[in-house]
């Protein structure tokens, strides 16, 4: 099989990559971002990547896989609340103290995956630098804190 090189590869595959994404998560916009991501992921592997016999396939489901997380995601977020879904939230003193002292009661890195992402809308790849961990972690973090703060609003002991 022959070697195409990563940028070769990225003007081939990338358009797929939002289409795919844009149809799983409903959102172009959020597609281009995770197809992004897929392709940052697919090129610190290229040197391996780049011997499948089907690289396609591999960035794919990468693809796949993140825009279903995000769904997932954006599905916890709804339910936790329409103060935590809008992208731009005024500074904590102006949200509802409940909230607030709902996040005040999470592990350190949740509560502060929470406010990078919801109060600076910071991406997972930046919470995680932030954090000084990886992405996969920082989506943990986010994940984890949310599903603590559905269970709190919603009244449940958590």
């Amino acid at each position: 099989m022959d070697h195409i090189t990563f940028d070769e590869f990225y003007r081939r595959e990338f358009r797929a990559m939002v289409a795919i994404a844009a149809a799983v998560t409903g959102s172009h916009l959020l597609a281009e971002d995770l197809a992004q991501e897929a392709m940052t992921r697919v090129y610190r592997r290229w040197d391996r990547v780049a011997g499948y016999d089907k690289p396609g396939a591999f960035v794919r489901r990468i693809t796949i896989n993140l825009a279903s997380s995000r769904r997932r995601r954006d599905t916890v977020a709804r339910r936790i609340g329409p103060a935590l879904v809008e992208r731009a939230l005024p500074p904590p003193e102006e949200i509802h103290d409940d909230l607030w002292a709902a996040v005040a009661t999470l592990p350190p890195k949740q509560r502060a995956a929470i406010a990078l992402h919801y109060l600076e809308d910071r991406p997972v790849t930046e919470i995680a630098e932030v954090l000084g961990c990886a992405a996969s972690t920082a989506r943990v973090h986010l994940h984890r804190g949310r599903a603590t703060l559905a269970r709190l609003l919603e009244g449940e002991p958590s």
